[in-house]
């Protein structure tokens, strides 16, 4: 990366091109001024597999994405204690995501687990920082083999969905630094990801992207991050306080959200434009890297083989009092047989290159037991009941619905 290559670029914008700069260009694209060197380049989410969405882009897994290698969510990686599984996986995942054209994964999470209610818990690894910090790295490190970049999420604190624009996380120091900020550090000095994006909540009362103790006091200046910040989606609160923050890039883009008074803090005095010129400067070195990624096709098939192993190291028996293996004659219950819940909705909703389902792989008879709302009925109840007393051992699939999982 030559230093002086990006300082003569960012010597031919403008004050209001900088400050464009740093917005997106789109929901998933960074801006690009072609004639004075600043191409444009994609980002995708992507903690359990690429989900690049060619047209009616979206943060909720709504519209369709390209098919992709879906991974076991880190939930269950996690219980691997595998720092070569996660390598792999997020290697894997770059090399996706290089075949696509896309430059930047938005991945891995890993905020503590505290609250069993956070819609997010499967994309987030443990409620263990060193566990976090340590399979974080790991696959940030695979990744970034690819030369395509990881960005840690969601930066800091975020341990819950509920209210998650306003929700105000409080703690005395020890605790932010010894549970919050740990596997966030580890994998930043272990790894260095090309970026990390900051979360929606409150810490302590400010918001993580106007905080210049988090992004650039304890991010830059302790931990020695020399990438880049970007929000999550819609995590803009103050630009003017994330620009001096250090904040670099608002996504989604389009909306010019407070460009005006961004001109109007830099015009007063209020804001310095050294502070653009240096998340401008931010963003434009992550461009340039990324300009340089050769897109190559990858083996899907062999993916796919990765996924499944996965899957088997992460799989954990808690207890097995003759249970199994299974003898005798068995039969299935549980519409989640036919349809098993293996990955997550919203950003993580992966459109799988392939999928099989249990229902697939076993020869049983079988039962729905309850429909896919997870609703039951007599009917239902006592068709289960009539199987399974015909049966030496009923198999049971059954856990928690799209909708209250997320």
């Amino acid at each position: 990366m030559n230093e002086k290559n990006i300082f003569e670029k960012l010597k031919k914008l403008t004050l209001e091109e900088k400050i464009d700069l740093c917005e997106g260009k789109d929901y998933w694209r960074t801006r690009a001024f072609e004639k004075k060197g600043i191409p444009s380049v994609m980002m995708c989410d992507g903690p359990h597999g690429l989900r690049k969405q060619p047209t009616g882009t979206d943060n909720l897994g709504i519209n369709a994405s390209i098919p992709a290698v879906c991974f076991p969510s880190s939930a269950a990686t996690a219980c691997s204690w595998d720092r070569k599984l996660l390598s792999d996986i997020g290697r894997a995942i770059g090399e996706e995501a290089r075949a696509n054209g896309v430059s930047l994964v938005l991945g891995p999470g890993l905020n503590i687990k505290r609250n069993p209610l956070c819609g997010r818990n499967f994309e987030y690894f443990s409620e263990d920082p060193y566990v976090s910090g340590q399979l974080a790295a790991a696959y940030v490190k695979g990744m970034q083999s690819t030369g395509v970049g990881s960005c840690l999420k969601h930066f800091a604190a975020n341990s819950q969905e509920h209210k998650r624009f306003s929700s105000d996380s409080v703690m005395d120091e020890r605790t932010l630094r010894e549970i919050y900020l740990a596997g966030f550090e580890a994998a930043v000095k272990e790894a260095k990801p090309a970026a990390v994006m900051n979360s929606y909540n409150m810490l302590n009362g400010e918001h993580t992207g106007d905080s210049k103790k988090l992004l650039r006091d304890i991010l830059r200046g302790q931990w020695g991050f020399d990438g880049f910040v970007v929000t999550d989606w819609g995590a803009m609160n103050d630009r003017v306080k994330a620009f001096e923050a250090g904040c670099d890039l608002m996504m989604p883009g389009g909306s010019h959200y407070q460009k005006k008074k961004v001109i109007e803090a830099v015009r007063s005095g209020r804001l310095s434009e050294v502070d653009i010129d240096f998340c401008a400067g931010n963003v434009a070195k992550f461009v340039e890297n990324a300009g340089k990624i050769n897109p190559r096709p990858c083996d899907m098939q062999a993916h796919h083989e990765l996924a499944r192993r996965a899957a088997e190291q992460s799989a954990v028996l808690m207890k097995n009092e003759g249970a199994l293996p299974v003898k005798g004659k068995a039969c299935i219950i549980g519409y989640m047989a036919k349809k098993l819940r293996y990955q997550g909705v919203g950003s993580s909703h992966i459109n799988p290159y392939k999928l099989a389902e249990p229902i697939d792989c076993l020869d049983w008879p079988y039962v729905d037991g309850y429909n896919e709302q997870g609703n039951t009925n007599d009917g239902l109840i006592a068709e289960a009941v009539r199987m399974a007393k015909s049966v030496d051992t009923p198999v049971i699939f059954a856990g928690l619905t799209d909708k209250s999982e997320a």
